[in-house]
């Protein structure tokens, strides 16, 4: 992966982990969908559910995202060149067809308020697979839904490393064409305005920049930054943003006024980790911790 090497350290010395790929197709599916919402960030619904006998298939795992979007998740032991179009396939039933059904199953399995609150307008494919075609990194830059490549490798019997190798954002009323960049979005968050405003589109671009793999989505409380799961949430107050952080309060230094430990209270967005924006230069006092949410992420 990237060249990357992993070594196992001993009192002798040190031993190379060789990072290799499932015996199986199924194994893989197996692997990520017992820990989906800890590997992914997104919780599981289905597996190998069938799209009816009109479209005849079957999408290997359906899920819903931390910001409530529909997520079509499909495997591939090595590299398939047809993955990207099986996942568009599947991802179009969605859209066309399947609406009524994944509604009836996110009612069935996560209740009905869960179910009002699916976000139809960014639904995501997130294709998992040894490796992809130099076409699949093009191809996905040209698509209007939200796609992530992400390449897995297993070291040894005990350790899974997933790399996101390329991610495309859904963009109102118009194609994505960025495989490892987000273009900023013109509102950074809802509800802000003037000098918020002015602040908003500034954290937006630190956000952003984090990395190439990150992009956006928003909601009506909220806009969430994410990698394969958020990391940051933002919120507009007529006077400050709010920023929720995924990085663990117990290891922040907690200062009065800049950033608050809110495990067990209700907020909008996800993280445990609050931190309260009014200037510049709180965004410049943040960024460490920006930077540690979106690499423990």
């Amino acid at each position: 992966m990237s060249g990357l090497k992993l070594f196992h350290t001993t009192n002798g010395g040190v031993a190379e982990v060789v990072p290799h790929l499932a015996e199986a197709e199924a194994d893989v599916r197996r692997l990520v969908e017992g820990h989906m919402e800890a590997v992914l960030g997104v919780r599981f619904l289905a597996s190998e559910y069938s799209t009816g006998p009109v479209h005849g298939g079957r999408i290997d795992s359906l899920g819903l995202d931390e910001n409530h979007a529909p997520v079509i998740v499909e495997y591939k032991r090595a590299t398939d060149p047809g993955v990207l179009s099986q996942g568009l396939f599947y991802l179009a039933w969605l859209l066309e067809a399947g609406r009524a059904e994944f509604g009836h199953l996110v009612r069935e399995r996560l209740g009905p308020a869960a179910a009002a609150q699916v976000l139809w307008r960014a639904p995501r494919l997130i294709l998992v697979a040894g490796d992809f075609t130099r076409y699949d990194l093009y191809a996905i830059g040209q698509l209007r839904h939200p796609v992530d490549l992400v390449r897995y490798r297993l070291y040894g019997e005990e350790h899974l490393a997933l790399e996101t190798v390329a991610s495309v954002a859904a963009r109102a009323g118009g194609t994505v064409r960025r495989p490892r960049r987000l273009t900023p979005h013109a509102a950074p968050a809802r509800g802000a305005d003037g000098a918020m405003g002015e602040l908003a589109e500034v954290v937006d671009e630190v956000l952003l920049g984090l990395g190439g793999d990150v992009s956006s989505v928003q909601r009506k409380q909220y806009r969430a930054y994410q990698r394969l799961r958020n990391f940051a949430c933002l919120t507009a107050r007529q006077d400050r943003l709010l920023v929720y952080l995924k990085a663990d309060p117990r290891s922040a230094e907690l200062v009065p006024g800049f950033t608050r430990d809110v495990r067990g209270l209700g907020h909008h967005g996800t993280g445990d980790l609050e931190v309260t924006l009014r200037t510049e230069r709180d965004v410049e006092r943040a960024q460490d911790l920006f930077r540690r949410s979106y690499t423990e992420a």
